[in-house]
């Protein structure tokens, strides 16, 4: 391989670069654009459920019960009525997504010790909303009948009764706040996009503009092409990378526990298997439009989809569990949440860093196996 024609490739490559806005724009500002969007538009937290309440009994005891929804953070009481027609109407309009009704004997079972029956009706919908927000109605009502337990054993003199006292511990991201699970994601699904989408343009450019029968002209071999071509991309993919995790620590807040000269080299390798992956879609196509088409195919959906990064692959169907081992997203997904939220070091990731591996050899190959310098 002659360096001197890799680097007068690599000049070149530049050069197109700096006088194309758009691939200038899609390599620089569509990463922070889409990373901003995602980032603070996209979110799993389920908090302050609207919730409408219909209260028939009044009395000191169900109000003070309604108190504990009013004072959580994962509830907003929307109003109270005084029919099911007003609810039902709430719900239709998704103006709430749950209504509580009360019946009007509600604090006379409580003082005789029996069992209160509450009405709890949900817009299901959106089922992994209402799951969620079920949960947290679960929760404030088993705080309220522990507190009432206790209650009444203090009222027979009981002080320490015999019960379990769970004290959770959660681990790497204490608050539960999605934003923490997703950024990290987030890098793995852009860099994956926005690398194999600018190099998937370069090859199938050089055909459409008819230069690509100059180059073919020149003693410039296939893999000092493809080489030449992928070095500007790498450099502003790199870019992106630190503007990425510039913004996760600055923007977004996202704790960094790990090594970041790990996080770089095995970012690196991510980033040359989807740059090579573009170039062999370039390669193939001949054509910008199918090759951008192809592109975003081949790297959104799989990457969003596929990755882990929305859905747990444990929850996904047997055949679609064995499809996702060949998605690189799912193992740099790893990568990402291992160094950033856990800290751990290349001797747990190693096997993640071995199938990257494999997967940019693959890519380069098919890259340099494709190309043919001749005229079709």
């Amino acid at each position: 391989m002659n360096l001197k024609r890799v680097s007068a490739v690599a000049k070149k490559e530049f050069i197109q670069i700096m006088r194309d806005a758009r691939s200038l724009g899609m390599g620089i500002f569509l990463p922070v654009f889409l990373l901003l969007l995602f980032g603070f538009a996209l979110t799993l937290d389920v908090d302050n459920v609207p919730m409408a309440i219909w209260n028939q009994d009044g009395s000191k005891v169900s109000t003070d019960f309604i108190l504990n929804f009013k004072n959580s953070r994962y509830f907003k009481i929307i109003g109270y009525f005084d029919n099911y027609a007003d609810l039902i109407k709430y719900l239709d309009h998704s103006d709430a997504l749950m209504a509580m009704v009360i019946p009007k004997d509600f604090s006379k079972y409580i003082r005789s010790d029996q069992a209160a029956p509450v009405q709890l009706l949900v817009d299901g919908s959106d089922s992994n909303t209402a799951t969620i927000a079920m949960g947290y109605v679960n929760s404030v009502i088993l705080r309220y009948n522990v507190k009432f337990i206790m209650d009444s054993f203090a009222k027979y003199g009981i002080k320490n009764p015999s019960v379990v006292d769970m004290r959770p511990r959660i681990w790497f991201n204490p608050d539960l706040k999605s934003r923490i699970f997703i950024i990290p994601g987030l890098i793995a699904v852009i860099m994956m996009i926005i690398a194999a989408l600018l190099t998937s343009l370069t090859v199938a450019r050089e055909w459409e503009r008819g230069t690509m029968e100059q180059l073919i002209s020149t003693p410039v071999r296939p893999g000092e092409l493809i080489l030449g071509k992928f070095i500007p991309y790498f450099a502003i993919g790199f870019f992106d990378l630190l503007v990425a995790v510039g913004m996760g620590q600055y923007v977004f807040n996202i704790p960094f526990r790990g090594s970041l000269g790990l996080l770089f080299l095995l970012s690196s390798l991510y980033l040359f298997g989807t740059l090579t992956m573009g170039i062999f879609i370039s390669v193939v196509a001949k054509n910008q439009h199918l090759a951008s088409q192809l592109a975003i195919l081949s790297t959104f959906l799989p990457a969003f989809l596929l990755s882990g990064f929305m859905y747990p692959i444990s929850n996904m169907p047997q055949f679609i569990q064995v499809v996702t081992r060949i998605v690189p997203a799912r193992y740099y997904l790893i990568i990402l949440r291992g160094i950033y939220l856990k800290g751990v070091g290349f001797g747990v990731l190693w096997v993640q860093a071995l199938f990257l591996a494999i997967f940019a050899l693959i890519m380069a190959w098919l890259a340099k196996k494709n190309f043919i310098k001749k005229v079709a």
